[in-house]
């Protein structure tokens, strides 16, 4: 029986080498590749930790599985051995886990410091300013962008264009908004861009991403908001610059259209 806990120790790291070995061709990671830039380093991170991680856990379960089975194969009448605690055997698993979180937290701070730090942004959108606003509200997302050929402001302007639940973004190129909410906390969340960020009440958080290929992605709350949480839900739609101008000039005449046809003679 004592042999049988020690394999049942050596067991499970064999199961984890097997696990991550496979597990990447089987999109066990994440739902897709990243597809923004700034995923991609975020998908790095992740590999590295997961790396040290597995490394620490199968380690330490060898470790504990040797130390059993050395006791389960130990000869009836052996004499026990007893010794005190090794100073150096402490110091080194005090200063390695240390070194290893210092080595993690230095190697994700330009990382971190590209998405969260302002002056870190993109030259691109310091200079343009946000595109449009990002508004979270039980439970729906609220899109405003300004009128054509205007700035954004945070307080809502006459000519500003409104969407609820779909947000148009250019392809290849960063793009910069304002996050609110309308309410309680929310968090913004582009599982396939890697990009997550709490909506929190009385601030404007700016944020930035940019999306290579064209197509749809999912934009969700990850933020436990109340009890439609579960469906608020929207869609990023990314495309070339010229469909996103033809949505905005699209909206606009949609949301001015009084719904009185002009007539071709007074035209």
């Amino acid at each position: 029986m004592k042999k049988l806990w020690a394999l049942f120790f050596f067991f499970w790291p064999l199961v984890a080498l097997i696990v991550c070995w496979i597990a990447p061709d089987r999109g066990w990671w994440f739902p897709s590749e990243a597809k923004s830039p700034l995923g991609s380093r975020i998908d790095d991170l992740f590999y590295l930790i997961l790396v040290i991680v597995t490394v620490v856990f199968i380690g330490t379960q060898f470790a504990l599985g040797y130390v059993l089975w050395k006791g389960a194969t130990k000869e009836e009448g052996s004499e026990a051995y007893f010794s005190h605690g090794s100073h150096s055997l402490e110091l080194i698993w005090t200063v390695v886990p240390a070194f290893v979180l210092v080595f993690i937290a230095l190697y994700q701070m330009d990382v971190w410091a590209e998405f969260r730090v302002k002056s870190y942004y993109p030259e691109e959108t310091l200079k343009d300013g946000p595109m449009m606003e990002v508004k979270a509200r039980q439970f729906e997302w609220r899109i405003r962008y300004p009128e054509p050929g205007k700035d954004l402001q945070n307080q809502p302007q006459p000519g500003d264009l409104y969407t609820v639940n779909e947000m148009h973004v250019p392809t290849g190129k960063p793009v910069k908004f304002n996050l609110r909410t309308d309410d309680v906390q929310h968090a913004f969340f582009a599982p396939q861009l890697r990009v997550k960020q709490d909506a929190v009440a009385g601030l404007i958080i700016p944020v930035w991403f940019m999306i290579e290929e064209a197509g749809d992605y999912d934009l969700v709350c990850a933020e436990l908001c109340g009890w439609g949480h579960y469906k608020m839900r929207a869609t990023i739609v990314a495309e070339p610059e010229e469909k996103v101008a033809e949505y905005i000039e699209q909206l606009q005449a949609d949301q001015n259209y009084d719904g009185v046809a002009a007539d071709e003679d007074d035209e």
